[in-house]
């Protein structure tokens, strides 16, 4: 499949370089161009101008937030403008619902598709095609990204025609996660301070009663206070949760917990946390115990 990929960052890097693999002819596009680089000696062709990697059948969008989709996606030079007709644009970012919606519309108001596809799973993943993908889009659309979805997850589930919904459960597993960061945090600041290991406590949890790979992953990480590197950056974790509410906000549905987890994120970052993991949240607990 000839293809176009724009957001060479840790995640699509790994990302586009299985699409090559799994032999899609990809043309790659970074504001950084230096980042093509190791996809070029893969055998990917590196797009000099944004417009030239929206010459395919299909291109896949992988960048930060909205705004870095809305100034690719809607600028003179940008997707909607060079996509040919009938092509599709994937949307692999964690976006907003009403930026999904307003592409999804935009999309088909330039005769052109838009399938939006999420994806679970950080940087190791995405490289080892290890990823959960979540899709929503026409069903003739969705079908013809299954080539690529294979290529890159280990298993991907189509949960509508609304590209929007695909965004929401997104934003909604974003949140569990979150909410699983805190929870652990404050159960190892507890144990923590009444003199236990921390490292032989989360043996304990997940070999009984929480064995899900969520809590192995962050767990290891809160209780080794390693938050550096990160495989997802602390303001990218508050801008989810800032999205989420909005969501709640939009459909009216409260959400108490996603109020004090962007309290949290946002007490890391005024205490300078931007480049830590966005696990770094479940290491506050300990610090406001003295720890």
């Amino acid at each position: 499949m000839r293809i176009g990929f724009i957001g060479l960052g840790r995640m699509g890097a790994g990302m586009a370089a299985n699409l090559v693999k799994a032999g899609h002819e990809v043309a790659v596009y970074n504001r950084s161009p230096e980042r093509a680089a190791p996809l070029v000696a893969l055998r990917a062709s590196a797009a000099p101008k944004l417009s030239d990697a929206c010459r395919g059948d299909a291109l896949i969008t992988m960048l930060a937030d909205d705004q870095a989709v809305e100034s690719v996606a809607f600028r003179d030079e940008g997707v909607v403008r060079h996509l040919k007709t009938g092509a599709i644009h994937i949307s692999m970012s964690t976006i907003s619902v009403e930026l999904s919606e307003r592409l999804a519309a935009t999309h088909a108001e330039a005769g052109q598709r838009f399938v939006a596809a999420p994806v679970f799973g950080r940087p190791d993943a995405a490289a080892a095609a290890k990823l959960f993908i979540v899709a929503a889009g026409a069903v003739g659309a969705v079908n013809a990204c299954n080539p690529l979805f294979e290529a890159l997850s280990q298993k991907y589930f189509v949960i509508g025609e609304r590209p929007e919904l695909a965004n929401l459960v997104k934003l909604s597993g974003n949140f569990l996660l979150a909410s699983l960061i805190e929870a652990l945090g404050e159960a190892m600041a507890l144990v923590g301070k009444a003199g236990l290991d921390r490292r032989e406590y989360l043996d304990f949890l997940t070999s009984t009663l929480f064995t899900a790979p969520a809590y192995k992953t962050y767990g290891a990480l809160i209780a080794e206070g390693r938050f550096e590197p990160a495989g997802f950056a602390a303001p990218l974790g508050h801008k989810d949760i800032r999205l989420t509410l909005a969501a709640g906000e939009s459909l009216r549905v409260p959400m108490p917990l996603a109020s004090l987890l962007h309290d949290r994120f946002l007490a890391l970052l005024a205490q300078g946390g931007e480049a830590l993991d966005w696990s770094a949240i479940g290491g506050l607990a300990a610090k406001d115990a003295g720890q």
